[in-house]
Parts: C-alpha cells; sequence; structure tokens
C-alpha cells in the first residue's frame, strides 16, 4: 500500500510538471574578467533581480574559467548584478526582447578596500569558515520557512539533535546557548523546548564558536552556539507570521516585527503553542548480583505549553552614542500523570515486594531577563568602541508529585505512605560588564571586565500521608532550603591579527569565583574559592577558495544549579536522584584542525581532540535508606560526581552541494572515540567507545514554487561511564508551496511515519546490579505549517557590538513540552 501510494504520488507530481506549456523563454550568459589581468574570474557571485520589484530571480557563481549562465527565464526586463569581495560590484541592465542575451566580457574593476558585505539579494554560500567559528546562513537554506529552529540545528556543522531533542555540539552536552550573543531566558532551560516552537524563518545565521575568544566567559567545554535573530530595518516596518498544527504538538503560532521611525528602532517576537496530550510506555528491568530482582512496568501521559518573547529597543543619540534596551520572557508547563507497577522479587523467585503507583504532577518554569547597554563611540576613530553593560535575569521553577500507592504485598502504608513532593528552584542575576575594542591597521585591541552576582536556591519538602488520619504531615528527612551563591569576576584581553592570507586571534581570560552555600535546615554550609586562568589561540590561513584553522583553548564546565540542587525526587522510591551541592568545575582542554572549502559547493572537515581530568559524570549507586517505621531499604541513588578522566578524539564532515540546478545534498556527520575512567563509592569505572551520528538533507525544486524536501538521519547513542544508551533513526518529509509573489508559504510535514513511537533504552553495570531502563516517545506525526510577511525595509537597525553574555554555567533541564515541526 504504501509503495502505491508513493508512485501515484510521484505520477500526480510528474503529471502536473509535464502537463504545463512550455512558454518562451530568455537565456543569459557571459564571463567575468580581471580588467587588470585581463584574464577569467572565477567564483564571483552573479544575482539575476527582476527590474521592477528588484527582487532575486536567479543566482549563483561563475566557474572556473569566468563563464555564467542563466537559462529558462521569462521575457521580461532584469538587472545583472557581479560582485566578488576586491572588486567594485558591478550592474547590467537586460532589456529582455531577445531569446539570447551574451553580454560577453564583464570586466571587474579592484575595489580600494575590501568590501565588508556584498549587501544583494543572492544565492549566497550557505556556510563560512572564520578564524574561530563555522556560520550557518539560515536564511540561504530554502528549508527555512518549512521547519523549525529545532530541525535547522541537524544541519549545522558539528550540531546534532538527539532523539529525546537534546542539542549536542561535537556529541556532547556541555555547551552554551546564546541568543545574539547574549544568554537568553528563552533558552537558560529547556532550549529545545523553544527551538522546537520557534520557526527557522526567525534566524538569519547559526555560529559555532570551536574556539571561543577571550572576551566570552569560560564556561562551554565543547564550544558556543551562538544563534542571532533576524534584525532588518528601515524607515517603516515588516512583519511575519507563522503558524502550525502538529498532531502530537499541537497547535503554535509565532509573531516577528521590526519598525524604525528617525533614530528609534524596535524589533520584536512573540510565540505560543500547546502540547496535546500524549501517552507512552516506560520501565525498569534491575539484576542484583546476589539473583534478586526489581522489575518496574508503567504507562504515561503528558501535556504542555510554551510561551516566550523578546522585544528589542535601539535609539540613536547621535553618531557616536547609541542606547540600547531588551526584554525577553519564556514561560512553560506541563502536566503528567503515570500508573506504575513494581515487582521486587528475592533471589529463589519468591515476591519480595509490590505495589501500583499512581502519580499526578506539573512541572512550572519561567525566565525574563532586562538589559540595558550603552556603546560609545569616538569623533577621532569611530570603529573604537566602548560598551557599557547591565543585566538581570529571573527564571523561577516549580514542581510538584502527588504520588499514592494500592495493591500493597509485603509493604504497609506506614512503610511507603502517599506523599506530595514539591520544590522551588530557580536563580537570580545581576551582570555588569565593561568591553573595549579599538582596530589598528593590521591588529584589533579587545579588553574587558566583568561581575556576575549569581543567587540559586531551591526550597524543596515532603509531605506523607496518615492512613490513620487522612492528613498529610511534614517529613523532615526530605525537607530543606538551599540557598547558593556564587559570584564571577573576570577580566579579559584579546589581539586579531589579519593579514593578506593569514588571520589570527589570542587572548587570555582571567577569572575568580567564589561560592558560599549553606543548607538553612541543617545549617550545613559549603565554601569555595578559586581563580582561573584560560587561554585561548585560533590560527587561519585562507586560499582562494579554501581555509585551514587550528585553534587552542581551556574551557571550564561549572555545574549548574540542576547538577548542584540536593533535592531528592523520590517520586519513584525504588529509583531517586538528587544533585550534588559539593560539585567543582571541571576544565577542559581542546584542539580543533579544520579545513574549508567553500567555492562552489561547501565542504568542511575537521579533526578534534579534549581532555578534562575532572569531568562530571552522571552516576547510580545503591543505599540503604530508612523508611518512616526505621525499617532498612535498598534504594538505587542516581546523582553527578567529579570523577577521573574523559578524553576524546572526533572527525567531522559536512557539505552542502547542488547537484543541478532543482537538486539540492546536505550531508552532516561526526563520529569520535570516547575513554572515560574514574573511582566512585570505592569502585575504579573504565569505559570507552564510538559514538556518532549522520544527517543527510534533500531537496527538489520543482516549477510553480513547489519545493519537496527528504529528511533522514542516525544517532549512534552516548557512551557514559556506567554504560551506554540504544541507538535511533527518524526521517521527514517536507513538501512547501510559495504563492502571493513568494511572501507566503505553506508546507505539509510528516515526521517518521513508520513508527508510531521511538523506545529509547540505556543500560548501567555496577559491581552490585545490571539495570535496563525504557521509555517511548511519540514519535510519528504530521503537521502543516504557514508563513506570510509584509511590509518592506532593507537597512539593519543599529545595535550594540558588544553586550553581556553569560555563558558560563552549564544548562540544564530536559523537559521537552514545546512544539514540533
Amino acid at each position: 500500500m504504501k509503495k502505491l501510494l508513493l508512485l501515484a504520488f510521484c505520477w500526480y507530481l510528474s503529471a502536473t510538471v509535464m502537463a504545463q506549456p512550455a512558454p518562451q523563454t530568455l537565456t543569459v550568459k557571459g564571463t567575468t574578467i580581471d580588467s587588470v589581468s585581463n584574464k577569467p574570474l572565477g567564483y564571483v557571485t552573479v544575482v539575476l533581480l527582476d527590474a521592477k520589484t528588484q527582487q532575486s530571480v536567479k543566482g549563483g557563481l561563475s566557474k572556473d574559467d569566468g563563464t555564467f549562465e542563466f537559462k529558462n527565464l521569462t521575457l521580461k526586463e532584469y538587472q545583472l548584478t557581479f560582485a566578488s569581495v576586491g572588486y567594485k560590484n558591478k550592474t547590467i541592465k537586460i532589456t529582455g526582447t531577445a531569446a539570447d542575451v551574451n553580454v560577453g566580457n564583464v570586466l571587474l574593476l579592484p575595489a580600494s578596500n575590501q568590501l565588508k558585505e556584498v549587501a544583494i539579494t543572492a544565492v549566497r554560500p550557505i556556510m563560512k569558515q572564520e578564524v574561530d567559528r563555522i556560520s550557518y546562513d539560515v536564511q540561504a537554506d530554502p528549508e527555512s520557512k518549512a521547519i523549525t529552529a529545532l530541525d535547522m540545528m541537524r544541519k549545522v556543522p558539528l550540531l546534532s539533535v538527539d532523539a529525546d531533542d537534546n542539542i549536542k555540539l561535537k556529541g556532547s552536552g556541555n555547551y552554551k546557548i546564546l541568543i545574539n550573543g547574549k544568554e537568553s531566558a528563552l533558552v537558560a532551560k529547556n532550549p529545545s523546548d523553544v527551538l522546537r516552537a520557534m520557526p527557522a524563518t526567525n534566524i538569519e545565521k547559526i555560529e559555532v564558536i570551536t574556539t571561543p575568544p577571550a572576551k566570552y566567559d569560560a564556561e562551554g567545554l565543547s564550544g558556543i552556539i551562538n544563534i542571532i535573530t533576524k534584525k532588518n530595518a528601515d524607515q517603516g516596518y515588516n512583519a511575519n507570521i507563522n503558524g502550525r498544527y502538529n498532531s502530537i504538538w499541537g497547535p503554535g503560532i509565532n509573531i516577528s516585527a521590526n519598525a524604525k521611525q528617525g533614530k528609534l528602532g524596535v524589533t520584536m517576537f512573540f510565540g505560543t503553542n500547546r502540547r496535546n496530550t500524549n501517552e507512552s510506555n516506560s520501565g525498569n528491568s534491575q539484576l542484583f548480583t546476589n539473583g534478586a530482582s526489581i522489575t518496574q512496568s508503567g504507562a504515561n501521559s503528558r501535556r504542555g505549553n510554551n510561551r516566550y518573547g523578546n522585544f528589542e529597543l535601539s535609539y540613536e543619540i547621535d553618531s557616536l552614542n547609541l542606547l540600547t534596551g531588551s526584554v525577553e520572557f519564556f514561560k512553560g508547563s506541563n502536566q503528567q500523570n503515570s500508573n506504575q507497577f513494581t515487582n521486587s522479587l528475592n533471589a529463589d523467585g519468591s515476591v519480595a515486594q509490590q505495589y501500583s503507583q499512581l502519580s499526578n504532577g506539573y512541572n512550572n518554569w519561567q525566565g525574563t531577563d532586562a538589559a540595558i547597554n550603552y556603546q560609545l563611540g569616538f569623533k577621532q576613530k569611530k570603529e573604537r568602541l566602548l560598551t557599557i553593560s547591565y543585566k538581570y535575569s529571573y527564571s523561577p521553577n516549580s514542581q510538584f508529585n502527588n504520588e499514592a500507592f494500592t495493591s500493597l504485598v509485603n509493604i504497609y502504608h506506614s512503610q511507603q505512605p502517599d506523599f506530595n513532593q514539591y520544590n522551588k528552584a530557580g536563580g537570580r542575576e545581576h551582570t555588569v560588564q565593561v568591553d573595549y575594542a579599538e582596530p589598528f591597521k593590521v591588529v584589533t585591541l579587545e579588553v574587558g571586565g566583568k561581575a556576575i552576582l549569581r543567587n540559586n536556591f531551591s526550597n524543596f519538602n515532603r509531605s506523607d500521608r496518615d492512613s490513620a488520619t487522612n492528613q498529610y504531615n511534614p517529613n523532615p528527612l526530605f525537607t530543606d532550603n538551599f540557598n547558593y551563591h556564587q559570584d564571577i569576576y573576570s577580566l579579559y584581553n584579546s589581539y586579531q591579527v589579519k593579514l593578506d592570507k593569514f588571520t589570527a586571534k589570542a587572548g587570555l581570560r582571567i577569572e575568580h569565583t567564589g561560592i558560599d552555600a549553606d543548607f538553612s535546615s541543617v545549617n550545613a554550609k559549603v565554601n569555595q574559592n578559586y581563580n582561573n586562568l584560560i587561554p585561548s589561540i585560533s590560527v587561519q590561513r585562507s586560499f582562494k577558495t579554501s581555509s585551514i584553522n587550528f585553534g587552542f583553548t581551556q574551557r571550564i564546565q561549572r555545574p549548574g544549579i540542576y547538577q548542584l540542587n540536593p533535592f531528592v525526587d523520590n517520586s519513584n522510591p525504588q529509583f531517586i536522584s538528587t544533585g550534588n551541592p559539593n560539585l567543582r568545575p571541571e576544565l577542559n582542554n581542546t584542539f580543533e584542525f579544520t579545513y574549508s572549502n567553500f567555492s562552489k559547493n561547501s565542504f568542511n572537515a575537521g579533526l578534534s581532540y579534549a581532555f578534562s581530568n575532572n569531568s562530571i559524570q552522571n552516576v547510580t549507586n545503591l543505599r540503604i535508606d530508612k523508611n518512616p517505621d526505621n525499617i532498612l531499604d535498598t534504594v538505587t541513588t542516581t546523582t553527578y560526581q567529579n570523577l577521573g578522566s574523559n578524553r576524546s578524539l572526533g572527525l567531522n564532515l559536512n557539505t552542502n552541494m547542488s547537484i543541478t540546478k532543482r537538486i539540492t545534498l546536505n550531508l552532516n556527520s561526526e563520529v569520535s572515540y570516547i575513554w572515560l575512567k574514574g573511582t566512585y563509592n570505592g569502585e575504579f569505572y573504565k569505559n570507552s567507545g564510538f559514538r556518532g551520528e549522520a544527517f543527510g538533507s534533500l531537496g527538489y525544486k520543482f516549477d510553480g514554487g513547489y519545493r519537496f524536501g527528504f529528511d533522514a538521519g542516525f544517532f549512534s547513542g552516548d557512551v557514559n561511564l556506567q554504560g551506554k544508551s540504544s541507538n535511533f533513526i527518524f526521517n521527514s518529509y517536507v513538501l512547501t508551496k510559495e504563492f502571493l509573489n513568494k511572501k507566503a508559504t505553506i508546507s505539509l510535514v510528516t515526521n517518521n511515519p513508520y513508527s508510531k513511537y521511538r523506545k529509547y533504552t540505556s543500560t548501567t553495570n555496577t559491581p552490585q546490579f545490571s539495570q535496563t531502563s525504557f521509555f517511548e516517545n511519540p514519535y510519528r506525526n504530521y503537521a502543516v505549517r504557514f508563513s506570510y510577511r509584509f511590509g518592506k525595509l532593507n537597512s539593519e537597525i543599529k545595535k550594540n557590538q558588544h553586550g553581556i553574555s553569560n555563558d558560563d554555567t552549564k544548562g540544564g533541564g530536559g523537559n521537552n513540552t514545546g512544539g514540533g515541526s
């Protein structure tokens, strides 16, 4: 049946295309020539614009011999524009009255200064390799109108998205995400939720900073992901409306707008989405060395919603003084319930304990950022900039669970009472930053200082139900108030040298961290103070159409609130989890070597090696707890520890090519070998293995504004100190139609049509037990997406070139409740 439907669909598309009459067409061709050497000039950007609307019709690069050709054009007036770095732009008018136009040799004159930017709407390279980063031009990707920002992440070199929508950089979750160079409340806790809900059309480009320079905080072991959103505006306004309905993720809508009047500029976007109720299964199987075992099986359901927004204001006081401010927020929640059965057996197979557990609860999270920046230029040299910035952040979160137990065997309510569990956690931050930048003839200097005053908190409690009175009474064993003060003071100094063929950037950053934590209910304190000197260096050698890059940096991984939080989540009494407030930061050393070629098609290959000697690992062990009747009970506990070494050697490959004028192909892959070792709970652990992922995207462009895309990917699973996780495959089909003069699009999306659920498994092995866990996620889903833009703005709203980016702590959380494709 599937083959018949596919055959019918292909026949329909073929018949539609073939049935269209062949109109009279126009061909334009010529050769680009260097006016000085009088030799052919290859790889010149050639763009054909509609003479009336100034909209791009076709574009590309001239060949090695300087020739170019555009076929199958409608007979009308055009404007042919040529642009190349180091040469002046040139424009030729095409009347469109003849069927074949040969403009002959097009002489390009050398420019007196190198072009900083080619401001034309052209078919431009999707990827660009800079001295310390790779950038992916989202707006140059034809699929940007049809997919989410999270789906777009799969296409970016060095990035991947696993089966649970967790974003990985070179296979690691130890990185930092920035929005426009700043840490954002939008992605503080659940980056996947926000990016899944956000259409890719909101994004200008995505930067993967593999060797972060000294001006960035030293956090993020694998690097930094910087998402740059669209901010184009001239006098007037424009707006874009995006909406979708997904069979799993429900409805969602996003509105973005830009406006400028005189010296005042405004940029904003707002969105909301709702996740439909979805059901799935989960389970645990644990076998102890003495022959005893525990098995759990459960049915789960979940639903949720998200709201997010951003508002930025820019005011140009005069040509030397600029004031900007921004406010952004994110708010989300989910509700979940589950019914789980637990069966504990003795070594002889007899029942030790049995019970059923009904769980109901919710999780609410939100974040707010407010920032103001003042930028001062200088009359003697306008490129010299002094920026003073302040930002306030607040991100409270709350979690509640009600747990009820029935069908008890060999266990009494007094031993395992029904209980309510509540945790309110979050953080407040005040940040002040000063940056100074001055470009000289060859060298660019950057120097600055920063202070982050951070207060994280967690107030948690548990109340047990008295079976005699039916009243819930506080349980002091699971009640505590946790306050975590972390102050970070830093200074940095970096230099960039740009020569004809070489670009180098080097710098040093010194950071002092002071920590003061206390548990008010038990009168316990944790005090830590340490200093870190962080070097970074990156060098790029540029050739005509390619480059090679080398980079080295040290990075810090400070534990985040979700790793530090001592809140004991015992919603599953046999398998509990908690944070560790005694964690120390992890120091990582990374070497990068990259080759990039962006001539006609783009190709990028990179080799990296990283190591740390006090890595933060998620670990599991058995411990003996006492229940309210002082009866001993064996419980599996998962937490975080600084353990041993973590080494990885990785290779990544990426290419984006136009096979024909209608067919585009993107391939993105990464494979690495990981070595882990460490001592925990008196036992030495050692694990190693390969991990990797591969993603491919194939697109075909039909006449009449139609485009069909097919995406597929493979993720191998993770290697952990005590075990590993399973692999998975995903695929997606997208059909897009443009209309209303390309101002509107509508897309039909099918994700993973061959499987209703994806089953994720993970294994943990210790000398005391072996454990296998699984859970299912809804996989097959269908979606309709639409986008409409109106207004006409061209130039860019002016904004500060420096600002606050608190990228020094590891992100946490994994509540995937946002909206999908």
